[in-house]
């Protein structure tokens, strides 16, 4: 027997990792069939019997991206059980995959993960898990659970967001700012903790 055709050896995961690749190298704007293949040295239609199109390209790469994350997010938190000390490493892990990764970081973040899909909704209670691990001693009620979530994942989110945009103009270290603004969400934790439940 020859060597195997690389069409016929290529797995899904082949696909998968050449478009993360191109991803690294290019921006969002290679995430496309045609760019892959050529990364994979093969012709578009061998990667149409893994995946159906560039949308589902997209989704397979984002859907990869997320579970490395997650994967980066417990390697940086694991044998912590301190609340405080939780939500400093997952802050830093999250602001370091993103200067690590930034074109990773932006794909998944520009990705909608639904609790209605069975491909998503396993990847939103991972981080719903590591959010309650943070917030458990706070006993918060669903509404203040809910609320100090969507704190600490629109002011850690909005930060690298701003980072990324080159929009950390002043000359204050960000490095500094991030850390002070970890510290205020432990303040701010504390304060949904304490007010009335608004409907």
């Amino acid at each position: 027997m020859g060597r195997p055709v690389k069409e016929k050896s290529l797995s899904r995961q082949d696909v998968i990792n050449a478009a993360i690749s191109c991803l690294d190298k290019e921006g969002e704007a290679a995430l496309g069939v045609n760019r892959v293949a050529r990364e994979l040295g093969i012709k578009p239609p061998a990667i149409y019997k893994h995946l159906d199109g560039n949308a589902a390209l997209k989704r397979a790469v984002a859907l990869t991206i997320w579970q490395q994350y997650i994967q980066w997010c417990h390697e940086q938190t694991k044998g912590l059980e301190d609340p405080h000390a939780l939500l400093q490493a997952g802050g830093q892990a999250t602001r370091n995959f993103a200067k690590s990764h930034p074109e990773r970081y932006r794909t998944m973040t520009q990705f909608q993960l639904n609790l209605k899909d069975v491909e998503t909704a396993p990847l939103i209670q991972e981080v719903f898990s590591f959010l309650k691990r943070v917030l458990q001693p706070y006993n918060l009620s669903e509404s203040k659970l809910i609320d100090a979530m969507r704190t600490v994942n629109a002011a850690i989110t909005g930060f690298i967001a701003l980072e990324q945009t080159g929009l950390m103009t002043l000359e204050r270290s960000a490095d500094a700012s991030y850390q002070i603004m970890l510290d205020a969400l432990v303040v701010a934790i504390q304060y949904i903790q304490q007010v009335e439940t608004q409907s």
